[in-house]
């Protein structure tokens, strides 16, 4: 708390040196030498009048509020496009229920609508950056739940090249099988802040979904320590079988936030928080 420039708390302006004196106020009579009795002010403060006024504009910008949006659906109906792809939409429920379906280990079931289209990116966006990409059995199945059918089996030979190369496993620290060093932990996970729908039309959708991405290495003698990457992954998706599948995407970096001055985890901590936490199916 700070006092006023006068040395009290508001009042007679500069007082100068009365600090410790005690002024006493008699009672108003009609002979006070001071003039007459203060008279109470009237009408309302300028207090209780700003009050008043902020009251009313809570007030109305909570009626304002409660009417925004309707229903809170920002759904696109089937085959329009958004008429502004550059704003962002919320992600107020939909009144549709979160899939339960799993394909290869990951969430499948998502509507035909373009909220739909958005969850199903978001999700293979997670499954592509995973660390059983790394891992040939594991990466297999992920092609197979993720890519269409008309590109899958392409997608696997591209994937199998990078994947199972050994001079490039060995720069990241890992063994020639896709698995960490003993006492090391591997990690390699997207988490996804949001999406954002390029287009949108029947059966088909181009979906861009931002995330952050940890990869490395979480261990004592890790001479590839676990950092932390921001990415831009663009889906074009298509309806087929029943569900959202991937025929093509690309990747750019960024956007990327200023990183705030946080001190790193300890292996020990890193790993104990990679292991105990895990991830989520991205649905709405």
């Amino acid at each position: 708390m700070s006092l006023s420039d006068d040395g009290g708390y508001g009042g007679d302006g500069h007082r100068g040196p009365e600090t410790g004196q005690t002024r006493t106020r008699l009672p108003d009579s009609d002979g006070d030498i001071y003039g007459s009795a203060r008279r109470p002010r009237a009408g309302m403060s300028s207090r209780n009048l700003i009050t008043i006024v902020g009251v009313i504009v809570l007030l109305l910008a909570a009626i304002a509020f409660a009417n925004r949006g309707g229903s809170g659906n920002s759904e696109t109906p089937s085959g329009d496009s958004p008429k502004d792809t550059d704003q962002s939409q919320p992600t107020a429920p939909t009144g549709t229920k979160p899939v339960t379906g799993k394909n290869g280990g990951i969430a499948s079931g998502f509507a035909k609508t373009e909220q739909g289209a958005q969850s199903a990116a978001a999700n293979y966006a997670v499954a592509l950056t995973s660390d059983g990409m790394y891992q040939a059995n594991r990466r297999h199945e992920i092609a197979q739940a993720v890519y269409a059918p008309s590109v899958a089996a392409a997608r696997k030979n591209d994937l199998d090249k990078v994947y199972s190369d050994h001079a490039f496993l060995g720069r990241i620290g890992l063994k020639p099988d896709g698995t960490a060093p003993k006492n090391m932990t591997f990690v390699s996970r997207a988490n996804p802040v949001g999406t954002k729908t390029e287009s949108f039309k029947g059966d088909t959708a181009k979906i861009s979904v931002w995330y952050s991405a940890l990869f490395g290495l979480a261990g004592a003698q890790s001479k590839n320590p676990v950092t932390e990457s921001w990415y831009t992954n663009t889906f074009d998706l298509q309806w087929t079988g029943g569900g959202w599948k991937v025929t093509n995407f690309t990747q750019k970096d960024g956007p990327a936030p200023v990183g705030r001055d946080q001190a790193a985890a300890s292996a020990e901590d890193m790993t104990k928080a990679v292991q105990g936490f895990g991830g989520f199916t991205y649905a709405r």
